[in-house]
Order: C-alpha cells, then structure tokens, then sequence
C-alpha cells in the first residue's frame, strides 16, 4: 500500500524514463544519473514520454517497492524544473497532488509557521 509521508525525500526524475524498466533498471538512474544513494528509503519517482504513467521507486529496509500508475485518460502533470537539475525535490503534498491529478500551479496555502532548517 503506498503511503506518502514527511518523514520520506521525495526525487522526481526530469528526463523521460522508459516505463518498460523494472527495479534494477531505474535504481541504474539513481545512481548513475542522480548520484543518489537509494539504500536510505528515499523515493525517486519517473514518468514516461505522454505522461500517463508513473513509477515510484523506494529502497524498504528489505527489498525494492515499486509503485505505478497508469492513466486511462488524463496526463500526470510533471513540476516545473530547475534549469540545470536532473531531479526535482518533491514535498509528500505536491507528489499526491500529481497522483491525483491537481494542477500544481492552482494550489494555494495559506501562512503557517515553520522552522527552517
């Protein structure tokens, strides 16, 4: 069962992944591509070329957990990207709000008081 937390880093890929790539093959972009180690339960989330399908990826202390969507209609919406970055830091929101198709420009929150550390 998926469940998205503030407790977990949440890494969407910037490039087009190929969907037909399994655990291994994406934890190959993780390293290579992103240089992240994916033994610490990050999750690295890919999206396809037409943007209706999207896999997420998290080392769970015993094995690989892959997720993925398929859409039947709709797209998934990619964040807007940094100029130079292969990834994007997600916060738990903005990844539900793509799984469940908001558009990420239209969210407003209102002030809350946070630590910045």
């Amino acid at each position: 069962m998926l469940h998205l937390s503030a407790a977990e880093q949440y890494y969407f890929y910037n490039q087009v992944t190929d969907m037909r790539k399994g655990c291994y093959g994406l934890c190959g972009i993780v390293q290579n591509e992103l240089k992240k180690n994916i033994l610490l339960g990050d999750v690295f989330v890919f999206i396809n070329k037409r943007h209706n399908q999207i896999k997420l990826l998290q080392w769970d202390s015993d094995g690989f957990a892959l997720y993925e969507k398929r859409l039947e209609k709709g797209t998934f919406q990619q964040p807007l990207a940094a100029q130079n970055g292969s990834s994007i830091l997600l916060t738990h929101l903005q990844l539900q709000h793509i799984l469940q198709g908001v558009i990420l420009q239209s969210v407003r929150h209102k002030k809350r008081f946070s630590i910045k550390a």
